[in-house]
C-alpha cells in the first residue's frame, strides 16, 4: 500500500508559492487571448460582484494537493504537468490578498473552486484531454479542483469545447443554436468569433450575451460609439443642420 509522505506543520500561502509553470508562453496569441476575454467579460463581473469580490487568473498556478515540499502543489504527481490554466475566473474571493497581487491560486487557503477554467492548446490536445488520474489536466479539474465548467480552445481548428461537472464527471455541453457554449452561472455564452483584434485577425475565443450579443472590449465600445456618432453627424446634415452649431 502507498504509504503517504509526513507533511509540514506548516503551510506556505500564495506569497511563497510559484506563480506560473515555468515554462515560456507557447505562441504570441496566448496572452491577447486571455487579455481579451478579461476585459470583455469585467462589465458582467462588475455587475455580479458589486462587491468586487472575484479574481481572474492567467497562466497562474493551482495549488489543489498537499505534498512535501509544498512547491510540488500544483504539479502532476510525476511532476510533468502543472495545473495552470491559462485563463480561470474564481467567484466570490477577494482580487488581492494581504495588500498584493495574487501570485497563485492556493485552494488550501481559499477553499473556494474556480468556476470555470479554460485552456489554450498549442499542441494536439492530447495534454488538455488527459485522463489519467493524479496525472491529467482533465482528470485533475475534474476529479481534485471540482471545476464546474471547463474549455479546451484549439485555435487551429476554429474550435471550442466546454464540459460541465454533473454528479462529479465531466459532460460536453450542447451547443446552442448560435453554436456557442451557455455558462448559465454567468449569464453568458463561450464561442469563436472570426475577426481582427490586437491587429491579428484568428478565430478568437470570446464572450457573447444570453441574447446573442458580442462582449465588446473598451476600445471596440469606444470604435462604435464613434461610429454611431458619425452616422448621427450624417443623418443631422442630410437634413440640413450642422452637428456643430448643435
Amino acid at each position: 500500500m502507498k504509504t503517504l509522505p509526513e507533511l509540514p506543520t506548516t503551510l506556505p500561502d500564495h506569497t511563497q508559492l510559484p506563480e506560473s509553470d515555468g515554462i515560456f508562453v507557447k505562441n504570441f496569441q496566448e496572452h491577447p487571448q486571455s487579455i481579451l476575454l478579461t476585459e470583455s467579460i469585467e462589465p458582467i463581473l462588475q455587475q455580479l460582484h458589486p462587491d468586487g469580490q472575484y479574481a481572474i487568473g492567467q497562466d497562474s498556478g493551482i495549488y489543489w494537493r498537499l505534498t512535501d515540499p509544498p512547491e510540488r502543489g500544483a504539479v502532476s504527481e510525476a511532476g510533468a504537468e502543472a495545473t495552470a490554466p491559462d485563463w480561470f475566473y474564481v467567484p466570490n474571493v477577494p482580487p488581492t490578498l494581504d495588500g498584493q497581487m495574487r501570485r497563485s491560486y492556493v485552494l488550501w487557503q481559499e477553499i473556494v473552486s474556480p468556476l470555470i477554467a479554460l485552456e489554450f492548446v498549442s499542441g494536439n490536445g492530447q495534454e488538455e484531454r488527459d485522463t489519467t488520474p493524479y496525472e491529467g489536466k482533465f482528470w485533475v479539474y475534474e476529479q481534485a479542483v471540482h471545476i464546474p465548467f471547463y474549455g479546451i480552445y484549439e485555435v487551429t481548428r476554429s474550435s471550442v469545447e466546454v464540459y460541465h461537472l454533473i454528479e462529479g464527471r465531466y459532460s460536453l455541453l450542447p451547443t446552442n443554436e448560435r453554436g456557442h457554449y451557455p455558462i448559465a452561472p454567468l449569464g453568458v455564452e463561450l464561442g469563436i468569433w472570426q475577426g481582427r483584434y490586437k491587429n491579428v485577425e484568428l478565430p478568437w475565443l470570446r464572450w457573447w450575451d444570453s441574447e446573442g450579443n458580442l462582449l465588446l472590449t473598451g476600445e471596440e465600445r469606444a470604435e462604435r460609439a464613434e461610429r454611431e456618432n458619425a452616422r448621427l453627424r450624417e443623418q443631422l446634415r442630410a437634413l440640413g443642420i450642422e452637428p456643430e452649431t448643435l
